[in-house]
């Protein structure tokens, strides 16, 4: 017989899942009435409580997880989350999923062995088999940048994407760039088609009709930056100016332009997306839309140490601004 969930609990009680949660972690900000019908419930369907670390008197673990480890923003999400659970005594393991089912089947095996406290997941799309296990073994879940439509009961943390595309191409616009590239990242995640979305209208505001022939799809990383740079500079009449949806690519698309003896910006604005440590120390430095990703790291940390405390969430979708950060690789279109 497989094992209630938490939510199937709560549902049967009419009470919210983190006020299970409160039941379950012995809290006292519970009316006697909801404790002694939850308590029955769990007891009715043979409710098996999960021994935590800190109840076993030990330093509280917390996963966080990527789909790839192999591009520079992760280490800045890292550091965001990484910084908030040193401080509060938490362990953190930092593993890669691939995407892949035996992967994701032996990670659901170390979860339930090392018996963590929460899980951190980026770019993900959080399977339902996945979010079903997790929420069998009573062990909250926080999305940085889901991939698709994260469960209701999910929060999730992001950047206003939509925006950082929309200031990124205005700058453009305004500078007097009238054929504006863009490079885009992976379609299936949200914030990608997000900046993509803020790229069409910072155009449309400025009277100017998108042009298909002026967007290349990219994954984010450097290859594909370069391959995208490539393409639109080698049309017969390239864009003046190329918007990259994340700072890596944008560097591919600058080695793309040095290779054809073009100067930066001179001859071809660029402007990134994220602002990694490498837009700083590019030559030029790059203009890019400065994404927060520390602090998203740090609220999704501190969020999931509530859950796992069992505290109630107000807003499960919170979105970190954005910020244009102007450098020296945009300029005005020679005339």
């Amino acid at each position: 017989m497989a094992r209630v969930t938490i939510a199937a609990i709560a549902r049967e009680a009419g009470v919210s899942v983190p006020t299970v949660s409160r039941v379950l972690n012995g809290r006292a900000d519970v009316s006697p009435q909801t404790r002694e019908a939850v308590e029955n419930l769990l007891k009715q369907h043979g409710y098996r409580r999960r021994a935590s670390r800190q109840q076993a008197g030990k330093a509280a673990l917390v996963d966080l997880v990527f789909n790839d480890l192999d591009s520079p923003w992760a280490v800045e999400l890292i550091r965001g989350v990484e910084d908030v659970m040193h401080s509060s005594g938490v362990g953190t393991v930092v593993s890669a999923v691939h995407r892949k089912s035996a992967a994701t089947r032996q990670w659901l095996q170390n979860l339930y062995v090392r018996a963590s406290d929460g899980v951190i997941f980026v770019t993900s799309d959080l399977t339902t088999p996945v979010y079903a296990e997790l929420q069998r073994l009573n062990i909250p879940v926080v999305v940085i940048d889901p991939a698709g439509g994260a469960a209701i009961d999910v929060p999730t943390i992001g950047a206003t994407n939509w925006a950082g595309g929309l200031s990124a191409t205005q700058h453009l616009v305004q500078l007097g760039h009238r054929r504006v590239g863009f490079v885009a990242g992976p379609k299936n995640l949200l914030c990608s088609r997000a900046r993509m979305d803020g790229y069409r209208a910072g155009l449309e505001a400025a009277g100017l009709k998108p042009d298909e022939d002026l967007i290349r799809q990219g994954d984010f990383l450097y290859d594909s930056g370069f391959a995208g740079g490539a393409s639109l500079l080698d049309m017969a009449t390239p864009p003046t100016a190329i918007f990259a949806s994340s700072d890596t690519m944008a560097l591919g698309v600058h080695e793309a332009a040095r290779r054809r003896g073009l100067r930066v910006p001179d001859d071809l604005s660029v402007v990134g997306f994220d602002d990694l440590p490498e837009a700083r120390w590019a030559s030029p430095p790059l203009t890019t839309v400065r994404q927060p990703l520390a602090e998203m790291g740090g609220l999704a940390a501190r969020t999931i140490l509530r859950l796992a405390q069992g505290e109630e969430i107000q807003a499960p979708r919170i979105e970190l601004a954005t910020e244009l950060i102007i450098r020296d690789s945009t300029r005005a279109p020679r005339a």
